[in-house]
């Protein structure tokens, strides 16, 4: 298995996304497919992928496929499927079965079992529900294809987030917004309804050259694949670059940005980062260059919430279209009448992102111009 194919899962509605940073980051011929990103590689490089890539949610290994039209057949080829190569017999595994209506194997559950027994009877490896390696197979049209899960938690937990706000932001997300926004560390990014800092956190990282898994563990480290002295060699870090500007924060609740503040520690930017608290209204440019104003405001599920979001958006539009001038803004929203409330110049939407059992969309606007 020196080459297999690799895929990096994307919040649906930011595959393209997750695709530029892939590309720019050094990665083989990345494809978007729904729900991510395949690339060509090995090991190596799916142990690049855990430690540098910010938008990925997961990273799978397709560790091999056979043909399977009944269970005796799945039974009888999983045996024969060469798990040894990469799980090791005394890590505890996980099995995960998906199966679509193509195939003649459509009950998820007995192929389940098949492929558990299969791996503890003939590689030896105990099968338990809270195992640190997960096994995925996926048998569409009658073909079982297999991946590890190489991430362990999802890529998002970056190891420093303790306290999140109301609606937190999943740190892979945000990451991919903040590049749809053009962000690329270069620039001041303000956050008026900051919440646990998400996005403010984040742009540091990016600014200061940080990789988002610097600080946590992965499932690869449990296959029988893994090298440690060639893992720690390529996480060692690298001195952090010094950003020429800062990243900001601000929200009415004072518990939210004194999280943000312990967040921003964890992660080792406390002092590229500042969090106040202080009313979408209240809102200054901070001293220094203009930059990217990006706000993941509350959006209501019912009917009944919407109406005083109306005058927060536009307050928000306000404050940014009298203040902000030469700032770009990007707006995270489930609703068009919302984003258009702030009476911002706002461009065509990007398209639904799943989040949080929500779609929104980011609404985003050029440099905004003087008051006239």
């Amino acid at each position: 298995m020196d080459r297999f194919e690799i895929f990096l899962m994307a919040p649906p509605g930011l595959e393209s996304a997750l695709a530029a940073e892939v590309a720019e980051a050094g990665f083989d011929a990345p494809a978007t497919v729904p729900g991510g990103v395949t690339i060509e590689g090995g090991w190596p490089e799916i142990w690049r992928a855990n430690l540098v890539l910010r938008g990925a949610g997961r990273v799978l290994a397709r560790i091999g496929s056979f043909r399977a039209f009944h269970l005796a057949q799945l039974d009888k080829r999983a045996r024969k499927f060469p798990w040894g190569d990469v799980l090791r017999a005394d890590v505890p595994v996980r099995v995960e079965v998906a199966t679509n209506r193509k195939s003649k194997i459509y009950h998820a559950g007995a192929a389940q079992q098949r492929i558990e027994t299969a791996i503890a009877e003939e590689l030896g490896a105990p099968i338990a529900a809270d195992a640190p390696v997960t096994v995925k197979a996926r048998i569409d049209d009658n073909l079982v294809v297999l991946s590890v899960d190489t991430s362990g938690e999802g890529l998002h937990k970056r190891g420093h987030k303790q306290a999140v706000g109301k609606a937190p932001m999943r740190e892979t997300m945000a990451a991919l917004l903040l590049r749809e926004c053009g962000f690329r560390g270069a620039e001041p990014v303000l956050d008026p309804m900051c919440g646990s800092g998400t996005f403010v956190i984040e742009a540091a990282e990016i600014a200061a050259g940080l990789h988002p898994g610097r600080a946590r563990s992965f499932a690869f480290e449990d296959l029988a694949t893994f090298d440690a002295a060639a893992w720690s060699a390529m996480r060692a870090p690298a001195d952090a670059a010094v950003p020429a500007v800062r990243f900001h924060g601000s929200d009415r609740d004072a518990g939210a940005f004194t999280a943000a503040r312990a967040n921003a520690e964890r992660a080792g930017v406390a002092e590229l980062v500042s969090f106040e608290k202080r009313a979408v209204s209240e809102i200054a440019p901070p001293d220094g260059p203009p930059g990217l104003v990006i706000v993941n405001p509350p959006y209501g599920r019912r009917v009944g919430d919407r109406k005083p979001l109306y005058g927060l958006h536009g307050a928000l539009g306000a404050a940014l279209m009298d203040r902000f001038a030469g700032w770009r803004v990007g707006i995270v929203t489930t609703e068009a009448s919302l984003a258009q409330a702030t009476g911002l110049p706002l461009l065509s939407p990007g398209p639904p992102i799943a989040h949080g059992g929500l779609r929104v969309r980011l609404w985003r606007t050029e440099a905004l111009g003087q008051k006239t």
